[in-house]
Parts: C-alpha cells; sequence; structure tokens
C-alpha cells in the first residue's frame, strides 16, 4: 500500500496539483480559488485525454519553461 501511496503521490507533483493543493488549504481564496481550482482541474482532464491519443504531453505542457520575473 505504501508503494501505490508514494506512486500517487510523484503522479500528483505537478503545478496544477501544487496550486490545488494550496487552494484547498486556504479558504480565503473563495470562489476566485474555486474557480481557478476547477480551471485546473479540467485542463488535467483535456491533458490526459491528449496523452491517451498522442502518446505524449500537449505542446503547452511539453514545451513549457519557468519565466522567472
Amino acid at each position: 500500500m505504501q508503494s501505490k501511496k508514494r506512486c500517487n503521490f510523484i503522479r500528483d507533483l505537478d503545478r496544477f496539483h501544487l496550486v490545488m493543493d494550496i487552494i484547498d488549504r486556504l479558504p480565503q481564496t473563495g470562489e476566485t480559488g474555486q474557480a481557478l481550482k476547477h480551471q485546473l482541474s479540467d485542463k488535467l482532464l483535456e491533458h490526459k485525454s491528449y496523452i491517451n491519443q498522442h502518446s505524449q504531453d500537449m505542446p503547452e505542457i511539453r514545451n513549457w519553461r519557468w519565466q522567472p520575473h
């Protein structure tokens, strides 16, 4: 069971899941946070569908680079 938990943790360790986790931990984000969480969830579903069809990440995910400000 421990191995499965670790696998799920690693699989969900991306910027989408991290932001969704932050929203869950900060209730003051309110409706705005919940709307963002819904958008991120939709994007993850879209991404999963794309992977199933094309066997690779969506270009916006695959080509994303951190842009320091």
